[in-house]
């Protein structure tokens, strides 16, 4: 449509700032976890991820969640937080860097 990559992040994080404060929670785990597979040449940058793959970290950061919260979030609302990541990523936005 047209929009720069700019605009996109822009709104994803006003709407992600919408999100209620537990899911914030969860969404801010899952960055600071993504963090460690943020570097030239990670999976995260493939053309096209791998379905497993994001499957399977998803599962690791459940794992991680589960050692740390009472009542972790379900691995599908973690696969859900974590492509919302991966592509935050992929189009120019860093965790912690809000583009307003």
């Amino acid at each position: 449509d047209g929009r720069q990559d700019g605009d996109v992040l822009r709104d994803l994080e006003y709407f992600r700032q919408m999100y209620p404060a537990q899911i914030r929670h969860y969404q801010t785990r899952v960055a600071e976890i993504l963090d460690k597979l943020d570097y030239e040449g990670s999976m995260i940058y493939d053309e096209y991820p791998d379905r497993c793959s994001l499957q399977a970290l998803a599962g690791s950061i459940r794992k991680v969640l589960e050692n740390e919260e009472e009542e972790p979030p379900a691995e599908s609302m973690i696969q859900v937080l974590l492509c919302n990541e991966v592509y935050k990523r992929r189009h120019g936005g860093r965790r912690g860097k809000y583009i307003f």
